[in-house]
C-alpha cells in the first residue's frame, strides 16, 4: 500500500476509536470498522486515544516503574516481545535493553504520526532489535507464534473492538507466551479498566489470568493472561456487562 494511503486508513482507524470515546457505547454496525462486524461490540464506552505520555520518563524511572513491570513480567535476555500501543517509547526502549541484541521487540500503535515518531528515536537511540508496526482498532497485526510476551500499558482502555482485538491477538503468542496489562482499576472514562471487567472481557476470548499485582508505582494494577482451552467463534462470544 502506497504511504499516503496507510496514512488515510490508520486516520480512519484512530477516528473510529475518537468516536468509541463518546456517551455511548456502539450499538449499530454502520458506525463499527467493516472487519469488526463478526465480533459483538462492548456494552461499555471506549477512552478516547490521549496524549502519549501521562508522566515524563524521568518521573517514572525514579519510581523504577519499567524495571519492576518487566522483572514481575518475567521478561529476560532473548525473548521477543510486543508493545501495543508504544506511544513514545518509553516502555520498547527498555524493554530493548532487557531482551537484548539476541531479543526482539516489536513497537505497535494505531497513529501513524507515533509511529513515524517512534522510529526517528529508534534511529538515533540505535536500537537495531527494534522493529515497528502499525496495527488496527481491531487488530493487533501481529505475526503468528512469535512472542513470548506482548505488553498492553495503560491503553486497554482505549481499544475500540477488545473482543476482536484479543481474539486476533492470540495466535501471536508462542508456547508459554503470556500478554501482560497495566491498567488503574477506574471507570473506562477516567483513562482506566476495571479490574473485573478487563478479567471478563479476556476470558470471553479464551484467555485466564494467571496472576494479579499492585503496582501503584506504575498507576494501577499488572495483570499477566495466558491462554486457555479453544478460542470461541466470534459470533458465540459473550459480552461482559460494564460494572
Amino acid at each position: 500500500m502506497a504511504r499516503a494511503g496507510v496514512r488515510a486508513g490508520l486516520a480512519a482507524c484512530a477516528l473510529l476509536v475518537l468516536l468509541a470515546g463518546c456517551d455511548s457505547p456502539w450499538s449499530d454496525d454502520d458506525d463499527r470498522i467493516e472487519t469488526a462486524r463478526d465480533f459483538p461490540p462492548a456494552d461499555r464506552p471506549v477512552a478516547p486515544v490521549g496524549a502519549t505520555k501521562w508522566s515524563t520518563e524521568e518521573a517514572r524511572d525514579r519510581v523504577n516503574e519499567a524495571e519492576d513491570i518487566m522483572d514481575s513480567s518475567g521478561v529476560r535476555p532473548g525473548m521477543t516481545v510486543a508493545d501495543i500501543g508504544a506511544g513514545d517509547g518509553y516502555y520498547t526502549v527498555r524493554l530493548a535493553a532487557r531482551v537484548g541484541a539476541g531479543g526482539r521487540v516489536l513497537a505497535q500503535d494505531i497513529q501513524p504520526e507515533v509511529i513515524e515518531r517512534l522510529a526517528d528515536r529508534v534511529a538515533r537511540e540505535r536500537l537495531d532489535n527494534v522493529s515497528l508496526k502499525l496495527g488496527a482498532v481491531d487488530d493487533p497485526r501481529l505475526p503468528q507464534n512469535s512472542f513470548d510476551r506482548v505488553f498492553m500499558v495503560h491503553m486497554y482502555h482505549e481499544i475500540g473492538e477488545p473482543y476482536a482485538f484479543l481474539w486476533r491477538l492470540r495466535p501471536a503468542l508462542r508456547q508459554g507466551g503470556q500478554v501482560i496489562v497495566v491498567d488503574g482499576d477506574r471507570p473506562i472514562e477516567k483513562h482506566g479498566t476495571p479490574f473485573r471487567l478487563l478479567v471478563c472481557e479476556f476470558e470471553a476470548v479464551g484467555y485466564k489470568l494467571l496472576s494479579y499485582d499492585d503496582k501503584q508505582t506504575a498507576g494501577g494494577y499488572l495483570a499477566r493472561f495466558v491462554p486457555a482451552g479453544q478460542r470461541p467463534e466470534p459470533g458465540a462470544i459473550k459480552v461482559c456487562e460494564n460494572p
